[in-house]
C-alpha cells in the first residue's frame, strides 16, 4: 500500500507537471490568436481530468471566438463551478453563450448577477433599463423575406457590398494548391474578396469570381466598399504591406483599412490609412451617402469595449482625428461593421446590447449633432442566437443582404439576401407642393426644411414640379418652413397621424416682390383684406395703421403711383346706412395716408356700401358669417404708375 501510494504521489506530480507543460503550450498558441491548436491542446488535458479555473476560461473563449456558443457555454459552466464571480467579462460570455442554445432563463439569472455585482457595465445597465428586451426583438419581428444570396459555398463566406451591378464579398473558399496557407485562428483558408454579376431583373447572382487585382494578397482581405465613381476602394486587410508583416507589441499582426486607387484600370497606392497602428486593428470600412465620413470598427486607444464604432471626416482625401461614436453605442462589449444610409440610419452589430445571443444587428437614428438615438434590435429574421453582421440595405428598395453563422447554412458563414416588408418605424411619406398664393403658380426650387423640437431634420430643394417628400415618424409633430426668392418664408406646423401612409402638406407662399400693374389690387401684396374700424366708426384702429404702413411704404417707393381707395360693406343693415358708412372709411384711410405725407392727388377713394358683392349674400339671403366677411373688405387699386 505504501508503495502504491508513493508511485501514486509520484504519478500524479508528473501528471501535474505534464498537464502544466501541455497547458503553457496551448496558452502560447492561444496567445497567438491560434484558437483552434489551443482547443485541442486544452480538451486534451482537460479529458485527462485537469481541471483548473484558467484551463476553463480559456476553452470557453477559444469556442467563444469561433462563434461555437454551445461547447462554449460547457466550458464557461465548468469555469463558474470552480469560481461563482469571475471577472465581469464572463457573466456577459456566458449570458451570451446561454441565450444561443436557448436557455434564456438561466442567461437572465447570469445578467441579473452581472448587474448586481457591476452596476457601471454598460451592458448590464442596458439590460437592466429593459429587462423586456426579448418582448421588443419579438415585436421586430416578422418583418423580413430571407434566402440565401446565391452565392455560398462550404467555406467562410460573409461581409457584402453592391457596386455597378456587381456584389463583392468577402471568402475562405479558395483552397488554391496545396500550399494554400490556413489561419490557425480558425482553421480555414485565408480570406480574398470575390463578386459575381447580378442580373438586372432578378437581382440573382451568376458566376463567383476572385477579383484578380492586387485587391488580394497572402493573407485575410474583406469588405471592400468604393466609392461612386469607382475610383477608389477602402477594405480590410491584414497587416501586410510590400512583403511586409508588421506587428504588435506581442508580435501578433493585426489588421488594417486599406485604401486604393483605380489607376489605368489597375487598382495602384495600397496604403493603410492614416490613423491606423500596428498596435491595434481597425476594420470594416463604411462610406456615409455623401462619401465625407467614414466609419469604421476598432479597438484602439480610447475604445469603451473589445471593438468601438468609430468616424473620421475625408476632407479632399485628408483624413481628420477619428471620433469614437460613444458610449449610447458602444459598450464594453463588440460593436462592429457599421453601415450608414441616406436616412440618417446606422445598422450594426453588437454583443453588447441585448440580444439573442452572439452578434446580433441593431440600427439607430444618427442625430444632427452626431450622437445616436433610439437602439433598436432587427428582430429574429434577421438575428439568431448565433453570430448576424454586415447589415446592408437600399433605402428604396428595402432588399439587402446580411452574414450569419446560424444553423442552415452551407458553411461556417453565410451571406443572405432579404426584403424588408415592414419598416421597424411606423414611418409616413410628408410630401406636398409648393405654389405661389395669389397665383397657384408651382414652385420649383424653393428650399423645403423639416424641423422637429426646433432641430433640423432633413432639407431639400422642390422638383422642377415644386413637389417635396419627407420620410418623418408617425405620432410626431414637425415644423415644415418653405423658402423662395422674392417670396415670405413661410413655416407650418403638422401632426403625423400614428398609421403608416402619407400626409400631404401644401403650402403657398406670399409674394414678398409684388409686381403690379394698373387695375391691380395693392392690398392683396400684402394680405390686406380690410382696414379694420369700431364698430360703426369710421377712425382707424392700431392694427389697420399697420396695414396702412404697408400701403404707405411702397407710395413712397413710387412716387408717380396712384390709387383709388374702395371700402365695402356686407348686406346686413341698410343700403344708404352701408354705403354712407364704407364712405366715411375710405375718407378716413385717404386721410390717414396724406397725413403721413402721401400727396392727395394720387389718392381717390370712395364707399361703395353692399353695391358691389361678391357672393349671393344679398338682403334677405341667409349665409354664414365667414360669406359676409368676403363682402366686408378694402380695396386699394392702382390707377397710376
Amino acid at each position: 500500500m505504501k508503495n502504491f501510494t508513493l508511485l501514486l504521489i509520484t504519478f500524479n506530480l508528473f501528471f501535474c507537471y505534464a498537464q502544466e507543460k501541455k497547458m503553457n503550450s496551448g496558452d502560447k498558441k492561444f496567445d497567438g490568436y491560434a484558437y483552434i491548436d489551443a482547443i485541442k491542446t486544452y480538451e486534451r488535458v482537460a479529458k485527462k481530468g485537469y481541471k483548473s479555473e484558467e484551463l476553463f476560461k480559456k476553452l470557453g473563449d477559444a469556442y467563444y471566438f469561433n462563434s461555437e456558443f454551445e461547447n462554449a457555454a460547457k466550458w464557461y459552466g465548468e469555469m463558474f463551478a470552480m469560481n461563482p464571480s469571475p471577472a465581469a467579462e464572463y457573466y456577459y460570455r456566458y449570458a451570451q453563450c446561454l441565450k444561443s442554445i436557448g436557455e434564456t432563463d438561466k442567461a437572465n439569472k447570469i445578467l441579473d448577477e452581472f448587474n448586481a455585482k457591476y452596476k457601471n457595465d454598460s451592458r448590464g445597465i442596458l439590460y437592466r433599463n429593459d429587462r423586456n428586451y426579448l418582448d421588443q426583438i419579438k415585436a421586430n419581428s416578422g418583418r423580413y423575406k430571407i434566402e440565401g444570396a446565391g452565392i455560398n459555398s462550404k467555406y467562410s463566406d460573409y461581409g457584402s457590398f453592391i457596386y455597378d451591378n456587381k456584389i463583392y464579398f468577402a471568402s475562405a473558399r479558395d483552397t488554391g494548391n496545396f500550399s494554400q496557407r490556413k489561419h490557425k485562428w480558425t482553421g480555414e483558408y485565408f480570406t480574398n474578396i470575390y463578386n459575381a454579376n447580378l442580373d438586372a431583373e432578378t437581382g440573382m447572382p451568376s458566376k463567383v469570381n476572385k477579383i484578380k487585382s492586387e485587391l488580394n494578397g497572402r493573407f485575410h482581405e474583406a469588405t471592400p466598399v468604393f466609392t461612386k465613381d469607382g475610383k477608389t476602394v477602402y477594405f480590410t486587410r491584414n497587416n501586410y504591406v510590400d512583403g511586409k508583416k508588421g506587428k504588435d507589441a506581442n508580435k501578433i499582426t493585426l489588421v488594417k483599412i486599406y485604401k486604393a486607387t483605380l489607376q489605368d484600370g489597375k487598382w495602384k497606392n495600397i496604403t493603410p490609412l492614416p490613423f491606423t497602428s500596428d498596435n491595434y486593428s481597425t476594420a470594416h470600412p463604411s462610406l456615409s451617402p455623401d462619401e465625407k465620413t467614414l466609419y469604421f470598427a476598432s479597438d484602439m486607444p480610447g475604445s469603451v469595449g473589445q471593438s468601438d464604432i468609430y468616424k473620421v471626416n475625408i476632407n479632399e482625401g485628408n483624413f481628420d482625428t477619428p471620433q469614437n461614436l460613444g458610449k449610447v453605442i458602444n459598450t464594453e462589449g463588440k460593436e462592429t461593421f457599421p453601415y450608414v444610409t441616406n436616412e440618417n440610419e446606422i445598422y450594426f452589430s453588437s454583443d453588447g446590447h441585448p440580444g439573442l445571443g452572439g452578434l446580433d444587428v441593431f440600427v439607430g437614428q444618427i442625430e444632427n449633432n452626431g450622437t445616436i438615438s433610439d437602439i433598436q434590435n432587427l428582430g429574429n429574421d434577421i438575428n439568431s442566437p448565433q453570430d448576424d453582421f454586415a447589415y446592408i440595405i437600399d433605402p428604396v428598395t428595402r432588399k439587402g443582404y446580411f452574414s450569419s453563422n446560424k444553423d442552415g447554412g452551407l458553411g461556417s458563414d453565410d451571406i443572405y439576401s432579404f426584403l424588408e416588408t415592414r419598416r421597424l418605424k411606423c414611418l409616413q411619406e410628408l410630401e406636398g407642393v409648393i405654389t405661389d398664393a395669389q397665383t397657384g403658380e408651382i414652385l420649383p426650387d424653393s428650399k423645403v426644411t423639416l424641423y422637429e423640437n426646433m432641430e433640423i431634420k432633413n432639407s431639400l430643394a422642390a422638383d422642377f414640379q415644386g413637389k417635396y417628400k419627407f420620410s418623418v415618424e408617425c405620432g410626431k409633430t414637425y415644423y415644415v418652413r418653405a423658402e423662395k426668392p422674392e417670396y415670405s418664408t413661410k413655416e407650418v406646423s403638422i401632426t403625423i397621424p400614428k398609421t403608416t401612409g402619407k400626409t400631404n402638406l401644401p403650402i403657398a407662399l406670399e409674394r414678398s416682390i409684388c409686381k403690379v400693374a394698373i387695375g391691380d389690387d395693392l392690398g392683396k401684396c400684402f394680405g390686406i383684406k380690410m382696414i379694420y374700424f369700431d364698430l360703426d366708426k369710421s377712425n382707424i384702429r392700431t392694427e389697420a395703421a399697420l396695414d396702412l404702413e404697408k400701403i404707405l411704404d411702397v407710395l413712397n417707393q413710387f412716387p408717380t403711383m396712384k390709387l383709388d381707395i374702395r371700402s365695402h360693406t356686407d348686406s346686413r343693415a341698410s343700403f344708404k346706412y352701408n354705403e354712407a358708412l364704407s364712405d366715411r372709411r375710405a375718407k378716413s384711410t385717404i386721410e390717414w395716408l396724406v397725413q403721413n405725407g402721401v400727396a392727395k392727388n394720387r389718392l381717390t377713394g370712395r364707399g361703395y356700401g353692399e353695391k358691389q358683392l361678391v357672393n349671393r349674400c344679398s338682403d334677405n339671403v341667409k349665409c354664414t358669417e365667414e360669406e359676409h366677411q368676403m363682402n366686408r373688405r378694402s380695396e386699394f387699386i392702382v390707377t397710376g404708375l
